[in-house]
Parts: C-alpha cells; sequence; structure tokens
C-alpha cells in the first residue's frame, strides 16, 4: 500500500473516530468518513492486548494485503480507521478477508450516534 493511501496524522484519526461512522462485528471496528480526495485511505490500529510486536505486525500485514484487494475492486473516496479486535486472533486469512470486506461493504452493524 502507498503512502498516499495511508491515514498516519494523529489528528486525522481522532476526527475520524469522533465524527465519522462505526460499523462493527466480533473481529474488528471500522470508523468511515468521507474525504474531497479521489481515492480511499486507510488507518490500521492494533492494540497492544493482541500481543507482541511482532504479533501486531504481523496482523496489519495481513489487513493490508486485503485492502490491496479492496482498493482494486472498490473506490468509496472515503477514510477508514479499521481497528482489530482480540477474537480475530483465531481467524484464517480468508475469514478475515471475509469479515473485513462485510463491514467494508456496509452489512455490519451501524452506530450512527457519532
Amino acid at each position: 500500500m502507498r503512502k498516499l493511501y495511508i491515514v498516519k496524522e494523529k489528528e486525522e484519526f481522532n476526527a475520524l473516530i469522533n465524527k465519522g461512522l462505526c460499523k462493527k462485528n466480533k473481529y474488528f471496528v471500522v470508523y468511515t468518513k468521507s474525504n474531497n480526495l479521489k481515492y480511499d485511505r486507510f488507518g490500521i490500529s492494533v492494540g497492544k492486548k493482541i500481543g507482541n510486536a511482532v504479533t501486531r505486525n504481523k496482523y496489519k500485514r495481513k489487513i493490508r494485503s486485503i485492502l490491496d484487494i479492496y482498493r482494486k475492486s472498490y473506490i468509496n473516496n472515503r477514510d477508514y480507521i479499521i481497528i482489530l479486535r482480540s477474537r480475530a486472533l483465531d481467524l484464517t486469512y480468508q475469514d478475515l478477508t471475509k469479515q473485513l470486506f462485510s463491514l467494508l461493504l456496509n452489512k455490519g452493524d451501524l452506530d450512527e450516534t457519532k
């Protein structure tokens, strides 16, 4: 994933989490908000409760590879923050893909309180 497609700044992360729509399932929490760009941008967060740095980076790489597949198929002009939950550690790569795609394609539970 190129740097152009990544949300990195702390202020952007906080703005997305505070003002964006929240979609959740057992394995992921996805915050989303439209942007004025012609492409999607993604931020990935894996907490320290998931495991050590090697484990966290492994799951970030898996999520990035799933997002590369997603980006080639869909362009929504949105920013996304993806937070991995600890239950996702038991899933295979195919199940991770299925669960993340279900949220990104608006099939998850929407929490529009934000």
